[in-house]
């Protein structure tokens, strides 16, 4: 039996499933090639390095929208969930194994991650310029200016790139791409995978607005940073990764259809208000 179900990703690009009992079949509806690219590519390198955190891949046709099929994996999404406990553990253990499964020069030689660092700040930039009716509410658009002040600041030295070690980022910190089946948590959606460091991944997670926006949801952002060991420098880093992705989703907010919004009401100033907090930490 196969069912067909259609899923949208809260950025660019979307994609069909086909749920067989064994086999997904992920077609892509991005003309371009590198989505499926990019996943075909991370799933090899995690099937070498880090086998069962992924799913298996299978085989994949070219096209105009190709298709690419892996193994279905047991669990469900941890998205709309209380991940905590032995849960939350699960998802600590997984990230970190996947941040430390391919090996450094093979991560190097992956071209980066969508929504990296500089094409996020361009992101920013751009739509800062085209700034909706939401994004000129009073108190949304305070936390914005201060945003982009500290946008335009130097990041710390210690925060910066040079030096890091590159990782595999999976590029997509949803929690529905993380399923749990009760013992284990395992990963899927590679899309927009590539080479990123640490800091970057674990910013990407803890600042999606999958991480806190639904009814159901309870992620401790702070005690999952807890569980992934991380070094003086990186946790510098992480902060600033962390506003940077907060203001991307804040921009974004607030170019949701008013007439067909994909949030709850008050997501906008909800999104503010965390970003605000994140530019008065000291780390």
């Amino acid at each position: 039996m196969t069912v067909r179900v259609r899923r949208t990703t809260p950025r660019w690009h979307t994609h069909e499933l086909r749920l067989g009992t064994d086999e997904v079949t992920k077609r892509y509806h991005d003309t371009q090639a590198e989505p499926a690219e990019r996943e075909w590519r991370a799933l090899v390198l995690l099937q070498r390095h880090a086998p069962g955190l992924a799913p298996r891949p299978l085989r994949r046709t070219p096209g105009r929208h190709p298709d690419l099929v892996m193994s279905r994996l047991p669990g469900e999404p941890l998205r709309g969930t209380p991940v905590a406990g032995p849960a939350l553990v699960a998802l600590a253990d997984s990230v970190a194994r996947l941040l430390d499964a391919v090996p450094p020069a093979a991560a190097a030689a992956l071209p980066e991650r969508r929504a990296g660092r500089a094409e996020a700040t361009a992101q920013i930039r751009q739509w800062y310029a085209r700034r909706t009716p939401a994004a000129r509410e009073p108190g949304v658009a305070a936390v914005l200016a201060e945003g982009m002040r500290w946008l335009e600041r130097p990041w710390p030295a210690v925060a910066e790139e040079a030096g890091l070690e590159p990782v595999l980022g999976q590029g997509d910190g949803n929690l529905a791409n993380f399923l749990w089946d009760g013992e284990r948590v395992r990963v899927v959606d590679f899309e927009e995978s590539g080479r990123s460091d640490r800091a970057f991944e674990l910013a990407e997670i803890t600042e999606h607005v999958g991480s806190w926006v639904d009814p159901g949801t309870a992620f401790d952002a702070e005690e999952f940073l807890g569980l992934v060991p991380l070094d003086a420098g990186e946790r510098v880093r992480l902060l600033e990764c962390r506003r940077l992705i907060a203001l991307v989703w804040l921009l974004m907010l607030t170019r949701d259809d008013p007439a067909r919004p994909r949030n709850p009401r008050g997501t906008v100033r909800a999104q503010a208000a965390r970003l605000d907090a994140l530019l008065g930490q000291v780390c």
